[in-house]
């Protein structure tokens, strides 16, 4: 099958079966597709979801019935089509025509026509259409309602300018192996390579690339020497302040770039990386591998500890909560479709569950570094004041940097401030001893 075709079919499994795209992604084996072709596949995957609120009203206004269920992946196709048409450069007959070669693969002649139909009535009417459609605030702005107005609430003067960063396309950051050479030397390197990059202002080891390339076209990746994360990730290693000969737990570890990061910057540090899934975990061991680092990997429930700790207090604790992910959704443009209103309540109560038990296994005088990828309060600010409420020997440290906001408890990058994904980081330290 084609770009297109293959595109409508892992859009349907997102959008009407709730898998996460990259996970969709990644399952897929393309080696029978050329690389322009892989290129393709996943610009209109994820371009396609990131206007998802447009394109389904643009859909709503062309079709006088909604497909059935059976016929989703031709509707999944049809917005591929559209977005082509409106965000593509593709031409408008290429499109099209492209579009309904890939119809008769999925169907048959039927599909082919409809796709047909349907987007040349979308070029003869594109501006009365797209009019219409964007009059509606979630299809302006193209997110969620009930996201949009928990965004507002949370931050009245920025909410806009938050939406649009969510909504455009990420830069391709990179992580230098301080180990290896530095941020600048590497610098060098790229330019040498004839690769574009600007450093990240206030976070040391980033560089971002003025345009995205394949991991395999960075110098001395292979060799350890660069890996891709984005700056707001990069902050927590040293937030952390590990020091040479540490116990340190990793405890949502999972793909293990902050697991990597801590290594990379100490020496000797007995660190334990923890994740519930064993899939997710194999990136880690991945990621390990090509740096050449150590450290012990387990399949736990951190929530748990009586399953896996041997009851030697950490100096240092990473917990880098399960959360909506609202700050990196430029990253991730499926968590505007897969998000529901009601995760928000359970996610917050597996962040307290991880809080309380994580913090029983932090040594007196340690320190416990909260981070989401969050930028909803529920889940960051008020998430840390209610535990620090009931946790007697818990008190939280201020963070000083150039990046980010400062809140009464924490720091909040929102999304696209200096490059970066939203991010809140809190750093709490165990009264009782010694460091």
């Amino acid at each position: 099958m084609s770009a297109r075709a293959i595109a409508a079919r892992l859009l349907q499994r997102v959008i009407y079966g709730g898998d996460s795209l990259t996970e969709v992604l990644q399952g897929y084996t393309a080696n029978n597709l050329p690389s322009q072709e892989q290129a393709l596949l996943r610009d209109l995957c994820f371009g396609t979801l990131r206007w998802h609120e447009r394109l389904t009203g643009i859909i709503d206004e062309l079709l006088t019935k909604p497909l059935k269920k059976a016929d989703k992946d031709v509707e999944c196709l049809l917005r591929v089509g559209l977005y082509q048409l409106i965000y593509q450069r593709t031409p408008d007959h290429a499109a099209v025509n492209e579009t309904v070669k890939a119809a008769k693969k999925l169907k048959k002649q039927w599909a082919g026509n409809l796709i047909n139909g349907v987007l040349r009535s979308f070029l003869r009417s594109q501006n009365d259409i797209l009019a219409r459609v964007e009059a509606r605030p979630s299809a302006h702005y193209v997110f969620p309602e009930w996201l949009m107005s928990r965004i507002q609430s949370a931050w009245p003067d920025d909410w806009e300018s938050i939406l649009q960063a969510s909504n455009s396309r990420p830069p391709m950051t990179l992580r230098v192996n301080q180990r290896i050479q530095t941020t600048a030397a590497y610098w060098q390197l790229l330019r040498a390579s004839a690769i574009p990059a600007d450093p990240v202002a206030g976070v040391g080891s980033a560089l971002n690339l003025q345009a995205p390339i394949g991991v395999e076209q960075l110098p001395a990746f292979a060799e350890g020497a660069v890996s891709v994360q984005d700056a707001a990730a990069q902050l927590a290693a040293g937030l952390l302040d590990c020091q040479p000969g540490m116990r340190v737990l990793d405890a949502c570890a999972a793909p293990g770039g902050k697991t990597c990061h801590l290594l990379e910057m100490t020496d000797d540090l007995q660190l334990l990386a923890i994740d519930n899934s064993d899939a997710r975990l194999q990136r880690v061991h991945e990621n390990l591998r090509r740096l050449h680092l150590h450290a012990k990997i387990l399949a736990a429930d951190a929530g748990e500890p009586l399953s896996w700790w041997d009851g030697q207090a950490f100096d240092r604790i990473l917990l880098d909560a399960p959360c909506s992910a609202t700050g990196v959704i430029r990253r991730h443009p499926d968590i505007k479709v897969l998000r529901r209103e009601g995760d928000i309540a359970s996610l917050q109560q597996e962040q307290a569950r991880l809080l309380r038990a994580l913090w029983q296994t932090l040594q007196p005088g340690g320190k416990l570094l909260y981070a989401t990828c969050s930028i909803l309060p529920d889940e960051n600010i008020r998430q840390v004041e209610g535990f620090l409420q009931e946790q007697n020997d818990a008190v939280h440290l201020p963070i000083t940097a150039e990046w980010g906001r400062a809140l009464p408890i924490g720091r909040q990058i929102l999304p696209g401030s200096e490059g970066m994904d939203g991010f809140y980081y809190a750093l709490l330290e165990k009264q009782g001893g010694k460091q």
